[in-house]
């Protein structure tokens, strides 16, 4: 199946109540560990790439071209996005989407709110134009990002009114609201904004989108899902589970020196990994 974008996708879940899970790209072996998962478990899926990682994989071209071409060899039927996530410029974007990419988010959260909302509607206007969606970020979401720290203390939470604001001024397609959660590993125990994020969700009328999976508890998903999350993020449980199995075998078989051999068993954990927040976020079944 060719990729699509997350428009429909999205919308779908909001209204049967479930969400997709966007699993990041970190290199080949998480790329084939998300395609057999989401085939196997019949679920839409979203692949993400965060901006650091385009060198790191060869460019947009080669990643593009890397996806598509395993979904035609694992002959992959479930609808699948690739997704660039936290695109920091007008120009990556558009270079995400000439290159193959059927969604794009522009996180332009750190500017203020005139300047988030031109950005952000220059991006649409011509992603919208090449059938692409997009979305966008309000308030500062804290954590680890890749290569990008913005300490919890610091983390803003959406305002409701901006965030209707952004919406009706650049016509987004899925917006992530920053309520309270962080990306990488939470310091403390998540205390998410369900309340906002029922009022934003009512008066936007758009998916939501929840960064920052790793490591929340499961009733925060059924939660926030419940509330018009459609879209929730994950990427550093996947990548703790690939590590420790590296980490272990190479530990206790230290003559290893063969890629498969412990890049094989390692995809197999990603795979798992993913399979369990396909299961909690009820996309199972779901293509």
């Amino acid at each position: 199946m060719p990729l699509v974008s997350m428009t429909a996708m999205l919308r779908k879940a909001v209204k049967e109540q479930y969400a997709v899970g966007q699993f990041n790209l970190n290199n080949l072996e998480f790329t084939q560990a998300i395609l057999q998962t989401a085939q196997e478990e019949q679920a839409p899926v979203m692949l993400g790439l965060s901006e650091p990682y385009i060198p790191y994989m060869g460019g947009l071209n080669c990643i593009a071209a890397m996806v598509k071409e395993l979904i035609d060899y694992y002959e992959v039927t479930v609808p699948v996005v690739l997704h660039l996530d936290h695109g920091t410029s007008f120009e990556v974007c558009v270079k995400a989407i000439h290159a193959g990419f059927t969604s794009v988010m522009i996180d332009a959260s750190h500017y203020s709110l005139a300047d988030n909302m031109a950005l952000t509607r220059k991006v649409t206007e011509v992603a919208h134009a090449l059938g692409v969606s997009v979305e966008a970020e309000l308030g500062r979401i804290g954590g680890r990002e890749d290569d990008t720290y913005v300490d919890e203390a610091e983390a803003m939470y959406a305002v409701t009114s901006e965030c209707v604001m952004l919406v009706q001024s650049t016509g987004i397609d899925a917006l992530a609201p920053a309520l309270g959660s962080v990306h990488g590993n939470y310091k403390g125990t998540p205390r998410l904004g369900f309340e906002r994020m029922s009022e934003i969700q009512k008066l936007t009328q758009l998916p939501l989108v929840l960064h920052g999976g790793s490591g929340l508890r499961d009733e925060d998903f059924q939660k926030a899902i419940a509330r018009g999350t459609a879209k929730i993020n994950v990427n550093t449980d996947n990548q703790a589970a690939c590590t420790s199995v590296v980490r272990r075998i190479l530990t206790e078989q230290p003559d290893i020196y063969d890629p498969r051999h412990y890049l094989g068993p390692a995809r197999e954990a990603v795979k798992e990994s993913v399979r369990a927040k396909i299961r909690l976020f009820g996309c199972a079944g779901k293509a």
